[in-house]
């Protein structure tokens, strides 16, 4: 069975000022969830399914999933914050949606098959989508809790434009993720990559793998997710702004000793629009990658 890309694409992008998932970036109106969708398809990927809002629905058939029709089937699921498990109820004054992990597990019912979860406005690039559609195409029928990461080098990630914060990541002997530790300035330094500890600059190689939150998992991930979350809403419920995230489910799996996680190497130069003022360099990247042929001038 082929495995299924997940695009968490339920964030509407505040600090960009608008529905960036949906700003036409390539050079026939292409949005970074098109050459996601088109990379997938390389990467033997089978099925797409989107998390969105309810609220554009419309615009996002529309503008979005009729460009797939006749390439590969698609399925759409939808984020709520009233979407609680029983027992729970959301807050009167809760505005901000549950996060990451909340985002997958609303496709707990639609998805059978091994699958990747990424980011709707990130530029992941060709090989990203190959080397985690091996991983994935390579579980054994009923596999379970052995699941993986891309790890991105982090000079691939950097900005032009400044600092930027990233999961840097260790791994063991078997190049298993043991801990993901979020870094909020990394930039380049008289040369080298390093990051802020403190008042302290700490050099890192150009080649240490950092999370861009691409990761695959099994169904059985959907099951660990719904029991954390009602732990996590314990002690979260109240505080407006708490988040229940991917790593913080995938690091309690992994302290518990109940999963393990393969952090997969990737060539691929990660891109994205955090920023109004990043949107013209992805439109150059693009253009530079369309012109040496890594992509067609129209995707679809």
């Amino acid at each position: 069975m082929k495995p299924t890309l997940f695009v968490l694409a339920a964030g509407m992008g505040s600090r960009y000022g608008g529905l960036k998932q949906l700003d036409t970036l390539g050079p026939s109106g292409e949005t970074i969830m098109d050459y996601s969708v088109y990379d997938a398809i390389r990467g033997g990927f089978g099925k797409i399914v989107f998390v969105i809002r309810k609220d554009f629905e419309e615009d996002f058939r529309r503008l979005v999933l009729s460009k797939y029709e006749g390439h590969i089937p698609t399925e759409v699921v939808f984020q709520s914050i009233d979407n609680l498990p029983a027992g729970f109820e959301c807050p009167a004054d809760r505005t901000k949606p549950w996060g990451t992990n909340h985002a997958v597990l609303m496709a707990k019912d639609v998805i059978k098959e091994p699958f990747c979860a990424i980011n709707a406005d990130d530029f992941y690039g060709r090989d990203c989508f190959a080397v985690m559609g091996r991983f994935l195409s390579g579980l054994p029928d009923g596999a379970k809790n052995t699941y993986s990461m891309v790890g991105f080098r982090v000079a691939n990630t950097l900005s032009e434009n400044g600092k930027v914060s990233r999961g840097v990541c260790e791994v063991n002997a078997k190049k298993h993720l043991t801990t993901v530790v979020e870094r909020t300035e990394i930039l380049r330094r008289d040369g080298k990559v390093c990051y802020k500890d403190g008042e302290n600059w700490v050099s890192i190689a150009d080649n240490t793998p950092v999370s861009m939150n691409v990761w695959g998992f099994t169904p059985d991930y959907f099951t660990y997710s719904e029991e954390y979350f009602k732990e996590w809403l314990k002690d979260n419920l109240e505080t407006p702004k708490s988040e229940y995230f991917i790593p913080l489910m995938v690091n309690k799996l992994i302290n518990d000793g109940t999963a393990t996680v393969e952090v997969l190497d990737t060539t691929s130069k990660w891109f994205g629009v955090t920023y109004a003022e990043d949107r013209q360099g992805v439109v150059n990247k693009i253009r530079q990658l369309v012109d040496a042929g890594e992509y067609p001038e129209k995707l679809f």
